[in-house]
């Protein structure tokens, strides 16, 4: 019996982007349909296993849903998130997991239905009215394509990009400037099958079996600039386990990539090469760093309960939208330090442009700047029109499947601001239903004023690394530079901010002495740990009030500092500097 439900909203795939959508759209008070095909919500950043996510880690870009969402790993995560060196966020997916379903439970007017996936799309002229499953059917005023791959563009017939675009389309610096052996082999970024690894101690773990088609030669020199024990922790996670996502002669799988969207056997026959690559990558790290090192056990609810539910996929389908993202809109203005934003901006970035290709180094223009004693990114604007398709109705875009340049898809498709632009869908999404229109007719500045002002997640749609939401003046700034947009700082800050004290009970307080080594290059001895003295730690922040102090700091300066250390990483984060003298 085919069933048919009839709702405001319907969000098709429950990753990144579509777990937003669907939560902020019903938050909002649209009721909505969330149709997933894994029992997890969450995508990249829980049943694909990346539970170690990239960018948007300043404090000012810790907003809306992504904020809360690191606000409540903080509180739910034993052992802190301090534990990686690729990023400031390392936890167990279970934990990312359990808070998006309970995000959805407190919803009424959210109903999820999960282990399905789309067959047919339906629509009425131009306008996709519903989405039929294996033995329902869902009818909706407004459907969200949120599935990992942009099934829903396919299966509709919205015209969509796949693979590269040349120098010529858009003038992108980094574009080639004539197909080749790199996009021909690689059409888009190779996925990963994320599996995790547990350090058994003393024990001996059980002897992880060798795949079809092990070939050792593929992962020979993996850690060899870097050393077995900085490997392992690139990716730690706590309870002594490693989240293995690992680039560099690792699990990137990409052989014959473009199956992905040949066929459904041809996608299984991918997706399945796909894990025993990464069962034989876990089978060579143990072979060479000894039986200490096993799958981890119970992690995700599948039958290989140390591999994620599916792969970690970079790249999908891309809309042809109103306006497309390129390589352009997300580099440095000339002199400044942030990109030029777009007026239509719904959501933020601010990662590096990283893109993968197996035994391929891929030299892109750079967008990274020094900022807090580290490397970070440019920041961007995600503008609204590219979440809209040229001429289809009814239909928004939530996921790596937005309207951007092959190119441009290595910034945008971090955890970070693809939930972003599934809170700002999913938003959209609801008021399209409040005012009866379509997205190309809804008012962009009514979509941001309501992204600014949400009563339980307002996010930032403009850029500011000295402007945290919990400044006073946050939504006046960012109204300002929405109504101002020719003043909006190179600089990336706002002018003469009044700094917030710092509540730092939950920190650890250290005194040492810092050292510069060179611009945005710290270090700090600490002498007051028995535990961690005399060792000198990478001095890093998060916070803009701090990276302006520390800016401000003379060598051999004795200083009382609060913060948290991370091993792994070997550095000390600091958010609040409390005594300076000579």
């Amino acid at each position: 019996m085919n069933e048919i439900y009839t709702t405001d909203v319907l969000v098709v795939g429950g990753g990144t982007g579509g777990t937003a959508a669907a939560i902020q759209a019903a938050r909002r008070g649209a009721k909505t349909i969330l149709v997933s095909e894994f029992p997890w919500l969450g995508g990249m950043l829980t049943s694909a296993g990346v539970s170690a996510p990239d960018g948007n880690e300043l404090k000012s870009f810790q907003t809306g849903l992504w904020g809360a969402f690191i606000q409540e790993l903080r509180h739910r995560q034993p052992g802190g998130l301090d534990n990686s060196w690729v990023s400031f966020f390392s936890y167990d997916p279970r934990i990312g997991a359990e808070i998006f379903a309970d995000w959805v439970k407190e919803l009424p007017n959210l109903q999820w239905i999960s282990g399905k996936v789309p067959l047919e799309v339906l629509h009425q002229g131009d306008c996709i009215t519903g989405v039929r499953f294996a033995d329902f059917t869902v009818n909706a005023k407004i459907i969200l394509d949120g599935t990992e791959l942009g099934d829903l563009l396919a299966l509709g017939e919205v015209p969509y990009r796949w693979g590269w675009e040349l120098k010529s389309e858009w003038g992108e610096p980094s574009a080639p400037e004539s197909f080749n052996s790199l996009t021909e082999q690689y059409p888009i970024q190779a996925p990963t099958w994320v599996v995790v690894m547990e350090d058994f101690g003393e024990s001996i773990a059980p002897e992880i079996p060798i795949a079809p088609n092990y070939d050792p030669s593929l992962f020979t020199g993996a850690w060899d600039d870097y050393g077995a024990e900085k490997f392992l922790n690139y990716g730690r996670l706590p309870g002594n386990r490693f989240m293995i996502n690992w680039p560099i002669c690792g699990n990137d799988y990409g052989q014959d990539v473009g199956r992905l969207i040949k066929s459904n056997i041809a996608r299984r026959e991918f997706t399945q090469e796909c894990f025993w690559h990464s069962q034989n990558f876990a089978h060579f790290i143990q072979t060479h760093l000894g039986r200490r090192y096993g799958l981890a056990q119970g992690v995700f609810p599948s039958l290989s309960p140390a591999f994620a539910l599916h792969p970690y996929f970079r790249e999908s389908r891309r809309l042809e939208g109103l306006i497309t993202v390129c390589e352009q809109d997300i580099l440095p203005l000339a002199g400044g330090r942030v990109a030029a934003k777009f007026e239509d901006a719904i959501a933020v970035g601010n990662y590096a442009n990283d893109h993968h290709y197996p035994g391929v180094k891929f030299s892109l223009q750079p967008k990274s700047i020094r900022w807090g004693g580290r490397w970070t990114g440019t920041p961007f604007t995600i503008p609204y029109r590219c979440l809209i398709p040229k001429s289809t109705d009814g239909l928004l875009v939530c996921e790596k499947n937005i309207s951007v340049s092959h190119i441009a898809n290595g910034a945008t498709r971090l955890q970070p601001v693809v939930m972003g632009i599934g809170q700002a869908a999913g938003m959209a999404a609801a008021l399209c239903c409040e005012l009866n229109c379509q997205p190309r007719d809804l008012p962009v500045r009514m979509l941001q004023t309501a992204l600014l002002t949400d009563e339980q997640c307002p996010t930032a749609i403009v850029p500011l690394f000295n402007l945290p939401i919990n400044h006073p003046e946050w939504l006046d700034w960012q109204i300002h530079y929405l109504d101002n947009s020719e003043t909006y700082p190179t600089s990336g800050n706002c002018p003469c901010l009044s700094v917030e004290p710092c509540d730092y009970s939950n920190l650890d307080c250290f005194i040492g002495i810092f050292n510069r080594l060179d611009q945005q290059d710290y270090r700090f001895t600490i002498t007051n740990s028995t535990e961690l003295s005399p060792r000198t730690w990478q001095v890093v922040t998060l916070g803009s009030c701090i990276d302006e102090q520390l800016q401000l700091l003379t060598q051999n300066q004795k200083l009382t500092v609060w913060g948290r250390v991370n091993l792994s990483g070997n550095w000390l984060l600091v958010e609040h500097i409390d005594e300076v003298s000579n």
